[in-house]
């Protein structure tokens, strides 16, 4: 049975009823009921829907990389163990898994490596445009070049695993330096401080009931 595996490899299985409560949540939003897995998965708009409404998550490219750290076999759809491995990372993961993590999402085309185009790209989307396009411009290829200098220890022009997890180990605010790509500490304390299942639960439903763009991020900072 998929939950008696699930259960011996992530970290809510302190507690199996939450690896029994994301299965059940999945299933609900793929919109399956009898519990067997088959080929049932989420694909790209339900998942960033998910990012969106009870993450908190906008920015477009970074929730694409989400979804692609999530779908280990690249089919293009999250399957039940791809969901409740992935959530384990994201909400309970250590710190060498969570830079893993970021790491992952970051080298967006797919090279191993972070390079000075996506860093452009990263930064360039998630600073908010108040100015010129042109002082935006100079303004981002500035940061693009600080965060090289911190970071690209062997000077070749691209961050490599082995820059990023230097650079993070000795400032740990770097970890997400290049956009937003964990749930914020708003929702870890949330997790830390009430039943992470409930909270999970009242937004998952909140985000298939109600469809609003909004409301799941509403509840998990308000109730």
């Amino acid at each position: 049975m998929i939950k008696s595996k699930l259960y011996l490899y992530f970290h809510f299985t302190v507690k199996r009823s939450e690896v029994e409560c994301l299965i059940r949540l999945f299933y609900s939003v793929v919109g399956k009921t009898d519990g067997k897995s088959g080929n049932t998965g989420l694909d790209h708009n339900k998942f960033r829907g998910i990012l969106h409404n009870i993450f908190g998550m906008t920015d477009d490219t970074l929730m694409d990389r989400v979804f692609s750290a999530f779908d280990k076999d690249n089919d293009n759809s999250i399957n039940v163990k791809e969901w409740v491995k992935g959530l384990s990372v994201f909400l309970r993961g250590t710190f060498e898994e969570k830079l893993k993590f970021c790491f992952e999402v970051y080298y967006l085309n797919g090279d191993g490596y972070i390079s000075r185009e996506e860093i452009f790209n990263m930064l360039k989307n998630s600073l908010y445009q108040q100015s010129s396009e042109e002082e935006n411009y100079e303004g981002v290829k500035e940061l693009v070049e600080i965060a090289l200098k911190k970071m690209d220890y062997d000077n070749d022009g691209k961050v490599s695993f082995a820059d990023f997890e230097k650079a993070v180990r000795e400032d740990r605010l770097l970890l997400e330096v290049f956009g937003p790509c964990l749930p914020t500490a708003q929702v870890y304390y949330k997790c830390q401080k009430l039943n992470l299942m409930r909270e999970l639960f009242l937004c998952m439903c909140v985000y298939k009931i109600s469809g609003d763009q909004t409301q799941g991020s509403y509840i998990l900072g308000k109730h």
